[in-house]
């Protein structure tokens, strides 16, 4: 019999045995965890002959080299006893549930059970050391499966299924069998505080700051500089609300909404995110569109017989294929390389805007302070590319130290306010009343890096488009069909897959539809969507749920006016300059 209490004895049979030995061990002592004996306090005995009890060793017993492990044996059962006192008095939100990836209990116990569960262990461990960045990158993809905190994946109906299959087969399924989903990795939060950081960085940065230099145009150089500081600083307050709730009634976003405000105002949001999304895609489709024609006009040299349509319509045919995916993991890969050109994309930028300013002695002669006429469409296209409220929940959710979250975001926050604003200052800065929609269009066509970080560039915004649309796409299919899952049903499957085309195609319709005007569509996306999203929503559950003093409620009821009144002044201005071009 082994010394060591963990030497692979189960703890139930411990405690079984325990109680059998106990009628034939001294009543006086109890073995201790580390060998020796003490005496055992009665409930009859005084304080006093309590604390004269001294330690012995179970050595100097009569035979105590004979009945030592017996006494351990008791010694564990106490152990294990104390464990589950502890476990199951502990707070529920202190209490992290381990990873059971790997076999159950019942399963190491069939022939060739342990030698599973130590390849499987193996073979996870190889993974993890062998693509950190893709592991971090497909974890951030993942959140998309609970976005704005709502569960979106279809995976664990698959699993669900796989595991009513593998019960079946019992042990004709391989030993190294396929890794579950990753929500319940998600659900255990073990993100590191640097992890985090950069995750937020990919939530905020992605094709709206493209957008900024028309809108610095739009609103003028001070005034955009102004409104982007100011959006930054409200957009901020309302995360703050928000994770407030959060923290006081628990769930996503939209189950926030019905724990509050009721079924309707959850229907709300979903309604704002799909919204939202598909509008993201759209402006994706149009400006992937607009990138790629002008890269084949640079390259061709001559007028181009594809129009920017019949260039959205060519994304569709890929998209269409992509939007079939149900595991959003699986596009990491695509959407790690989209990153990637960004980066290159806005490196080039920043070298070339600055090299220009110094070049020219100062500022392009034709940038204004201030433009009265189109003001408007600056305040949409800075809500529109601050927009990152569906990934917030999801990303506190992940962390190891949640506590921690809050100052994470306002570094975040603090870092991609000054992004967003040099790149607009500097853009607008350098081509003055010349800058385009599509700022790279502004860049020298004749250069041959120039035309590489416009395909990188389009292209990266291309991959991303599956990634944008996943929400809108889940949100939609669930309300049609439900968790059913198209792996049980042929026919299920089919379904979505035709509706999940037809969401693709009215996209695309919505894209030709808005791509003779990008930077009033982008505006009207960032006015009539996100405003809600990121202002209304969140003050009124705070309002209703959290306040309690009446300048909380005086604060949230200010905030609503805010965003309610920015909301339809700026939507119906948008529309109204639509109309004039």
């Amino acid at each position: 019999m082994s010394d060591t209490p963990n030497s692979g004895r189960d703890t139930t049979q411990d405690i079984q045995e325990a109680k059998i030995l106990s009628k034939h061990l001294d009543p006086s002592y109890h073995a201790d965890f580390d060998g020796t004996l003490v005496a055992e306090e009665n409930s009859g005995e005084s304080s006093n002959s309590v604390d004269q009890a001294t330690a012995e060793s179970s050595l100097r017993l009569l035979g105590g080299d004979v009945h030592r492990d017996l006494y351990k044996i008791n010694a564990r059962s106490k152990r294990a006893k104390l464990h589950q006192r502890a476990a199951t008095f502990s707070h529920p939100s202190d209490f992290v549930e381990p990873d059971h990836d790997g076999p159950a209990v019942h399963e190491q116990l069939v022939p060739g059970g342990f030698r599973r569960q130590f390849l499987e262990r193996q073979s996870r461990r190889v993974s993890y050391i062998a693509a950190p960045v893709t592991r971090n990158f497909v974890s951030f993809l993942d959140l998309y499966g609970s976005f704005a905190g709502e569960d979106l994946a279809e995976t664990d109906d698959e699993d669900a299924i796989e595991d009513e299959e593998d019960e079946e087969a019992g042990e004709r399924r391989p030993l190294l069998p396929r890794r579950r989903s990753t929500k319940r990795l998600r659900g255990q939060g073990d993100a590191s505080n640097v992890k985090t950081f950069f995750t937020l960085l990919k939530a905020f940065i992605g094709t709206g700051i493209m957008f900024l230099p028309k809108a610095f145009k739009n609103g003028g150089i001070l005034f955009s500089s102004i409104t982007l500081l100011v959006v930054s600083i409200v957009t901020s307050l309302c995360f703050h609300l928000l994770l407030q709730c959060r923290s006081q009634y628990g769930g996503g976003y939209g189950e926030l909404g019905e724990a509050i405000g009721g079924r309707r105002l959850r229907s709300l949001i979903l309604i704002s995110i799909t919204i939202s999304q598909i509008g993201f895609v759209c402006a994706g489709l149009i400006f992937t569109a607009d990138n790629f024609f002008s890269f084949l006009a640079a390259v061709s040299k001559s007028s181009m017989p594809v129009s920017v349509n019949a260039l959205i319509g060519i994304q569709l045919v890929a998209l269409v294929p992509l939007s079939f995916i149900r595991n959003i993991s699986k596009l990491g890969p695509a959407a790690l390389l989209a990153d990637v050109f960004i980066l290159i994309g806005l490196t080039y930028i920043y070298w070339y805007d600055i090299s220009a300013i110094i070049s020219m002695g100062g500022f392009n002669p034709t940038i204004e302070l201030f433009n009265p006429r189109d003001f408007t469409l600056t305040v949409g296209s800075a809500i529109f590319t601050f927009e990152g409220i569906g990934l917030i929940l999801p990303i506190q959710s992940s962390m190891k130290h949640p506590e921690h979250f809050r100052k994470l975001l306002f570094i975040v926050m603090v870092i991609i306010t000054i992004i967003f604003t040099s790149v607009g200052f500097l853009c607008y800065g350098t081509f003055g009343d010349r800058v385009s929609v599509e700022i790279i269009n502004n860049y020298p066509q004749s250069s041959k890096l120039v035309n590489a970080v416009q395909f990188l560039y389009a292209l990266a915004v291309m991959v991303g488009e599956p990634v944008q649309l996943f929400p809108a796409l889940r949100i939609i299919e669930n309300k049609i069909f439900g968790h059913r899952s198209g792996k049980a049903d042929t026919l299920t499957k089919w379904k979505k897959n035709l509706f999940r085309t037809s969401m693709v195609l009215v996209c695309g319709l919505i894209s030709a539809v808005g791509a003779t005007n990008l930077d009033k569509f982008v505006a009207l996306i960032g006015s009539f969507a996100c405003v809600p999203l990121v202002y209304i929503y969140p003050a009124y559950l705070h309002y209703k749920g959290v306040a309690t003093n009446s300048a909380a409620k005086a604060g949230d009821i200010a905030m609503m006016v805010v965003g309610v009144v920015a909301m339809v002044y700026t939507t119906c201005i948008t529309i109204a300059r639509w109309a004039e071009t």
